[in-house]
């Protein structure tokens, strides 16, 4: 099969936004991503299907007898479509295009009828009404159906038409387009590519690992490793196996997404539903370890920054030995250090680690007076020699926030050279200016990925840090204060400052309240 060339992958891109902005033009694309990504999943798994249909009948005849014995056994095709034209010589993608009236209902049922011949779509591509109505007002009236429909018919998508990794490339793109228009959602399904490609490179996932996303969104992270992998491996002689992909999203919406994403890619994986933080779904199944935590050889993950409603008891209550005494609670206002805590009890005796974090998770509470709940479980780490290295992003990549934000990678089997240290690059100045966001160009991308991997010192980039000067800064991690990005630059930056303030506030807040408490009780 002829690989497809760049350009065409462009244009894929541009024809799937263009489909995307058919139901009221590129301002509310957004609102609708839950209809629109399902139905270009759902054009895809018809048009291979047709494929497969097209192979079978090359061998019996026929595409009347290819349905025939595709309806008969189904493990003939990966995916069983109940859809049926009038005349089989029609593309399968037919029945949905040919709908007429009630198209919302029509759409839907078909959709249903999907799902219900293939228990892996279950959930996926029949969550979504799209005959719904709000206050007797349809939320996608049939009319933007049916331009939506007629634009998504354009193209084919095709096994003869466009790789997986094309349209996997495409369809990520479309994530990407929504997550610009999303506002503050946008960061809890999508993390920008390039801080994924950085943190999938350092992290050199092998062939056969297991690679885990406790937060994964709509599941970037983990197909970025499995590029990766494979990118890495080009040219080897030997079959490569794939790296097993697992993840847990909270989001119904967002956990569909996810599967699509990775079926999409043609990468298998297996995405659960549900709060990882209080019910995390991937457990051991036997032996002595049964129903502990499953560990994995390495861990990937950009969870929401500085969730404030997980409690005390959340952690005290914890049966999985995830909050190790001398860590634990790092404090109400911030749960950035209790998701690297479930990371680092989620990793194998050799995994390793990359998760981002608030720019704030590297430095609150230190050069404080008196103790500081997040700082005590920052020293935890650095202490017990996990920490390897963290990385500090340049300003405004992300869609929720204009803060930079750290990646702070954790290596359980750090090689006996680098013990006792941590290394730290400041990548601040790295990135291009872009619209609505600064990115990473590719060059900055591997020049990143590259001093992180090789521990390449670099005046104003990167430097080897022993464990005496972190502990004589009071465990301050963050790279902004060990080098800096220029001669003039004096202080830190201000963003770091006023999420550090933040958090001192919030501490604050919660000493005054536990004050309140015990003078209420002596009556004063």
């Amino acid at each position: 099969m002829a690989k497809v060339k760049p350009e065409k992958a462009k244009s894929l891109e541009s024809w799937i936004w263009d489909a995307a902005c058919s139901i009221r033009g590129a301002k509310d694309a957004p609102k609708y991503k839950d209809y629109i990504l399902p139905l270009i999943f759902t054009k895809r798994l018809c048009d291979v299907f047709d494929d497969e249909l097209n192979r079978i009948a090359r061998e019996v005849g026929s595409r009347k007898k290819a349905f025939q014995l595709a309806r008969a056994d189904h493990k003939l095709v990966r995916f069983y479509l109940p859809l049926v034209p009038d005349d089989p010589e029609q593309p399968v993608w037919s029945v949905i295009r040919k709908l007429a009236d009630q198209i919302g209902e029509g759409v839907t049922t078909h959709m249903r009828a999907i799902a219900k011949e293939n228990p892996l779509l279950q959930g996926i591509i029949d969550r979504v009404d799209f005959n719904a109505t709000t206050h007797g007002q349809r939320d996608l009236d049939d009319d933007r159906l049916s331009n939506l429909i007629e634009a998504v018919s354009t193209k084919r998508l095709g096994l003869e038409d466009v790789e997986a990794d094309i349209i996997g490339k495409s369809y990520e793109y479309l994530i990407r387009k929504f997550a610009e228009g999303g506002g503050q959602s946008a960061g809890e399904f999508y993390t920008p590519p390039e801080v994924g490609t950085i943190m999938s490179k350092v992290l050199q996932p092998e062939p056969g690992m297991e690679i885990y996303d406790p937060t994964c969104g709509s599941g970037g992270l983990l197909v970025k490793c499995e590029i990766a992998m494979e990118e890495s491996t080009k040219g080897k002689k030997r079959t490569v196996a794939p790296l097993k992909l697992f993840g847990q999203e909270f989001t119904p919406e967002t956990w569909a997404m996810a599967n699509m994403n990775m079926i999409i890619h043609d990468m298998e994986g297996q995405i659960e539903i549900g709060d990882t933080f209080k019910n995390p779904k991937f457990r051991s199944t036997g032996g002595k370890d049964k129903g502990k935590l499953r560990t994995f050889d390495r861990v990937i993950a950009n969870p929401m920054w500085n969730q404030d409603w997980f409690t005390e008891g959340d952690y005290d209550n914890d049966e999985l030995d995830r909050f190790p005494a001398g860590a634990g609670f790092p404090g109400k206002s911030s749960a950035d250090w209790g998701w690297v805590q479930h990371m680092h009890a989620s990793l194998n005796n050799k995994g390793r680690a990359a998760v981002v974090l608030d720019t704030g998770a590297a430095s609150r509470g230190s050069g404080n007076a008196g103790t500081n709940k997040e700082k005590t479980v920052r020293q935890w780490f650095v202490d017990n020699d996990l920490v390897e290295s963290v990385l500090y992003l340049p300003e405004n990549l992300f869609y929720n926030t204009t803060a930079p934000g750290i990646v702070l990678f954790l290596n359980k089997a750090k090689p006996k050279t680098r013990q006792g240290k941590v290394f730290l690059v400041n990548a601040s100045q790295v990135f291009e200016k872009g619209d609505p966001k600064n990115f990473i160009p590719d060059a900055g991308i591997q020049r990143i990925a590259d001093t992180l991997i090789g521990w390449n010192e670099e005046e104003k980039l990167s430097r080897i840090v022993e464990h005496a000067e972190l502990k004589k800064n009071d465990y301050n991690i963050s790279p902004s204060r060990y080098i800096h990005t220029s001669d003039a630059e004096t202080y830190r930056p201000i963003a770091e400052i006023v999420e550090e303030l933040k958090g001192i506030e919030a501490e604050a807040r919660e000493t005054d309240k536990a004050l309140k408490e015990i003078l209420g009780k002596i009556g004063i």
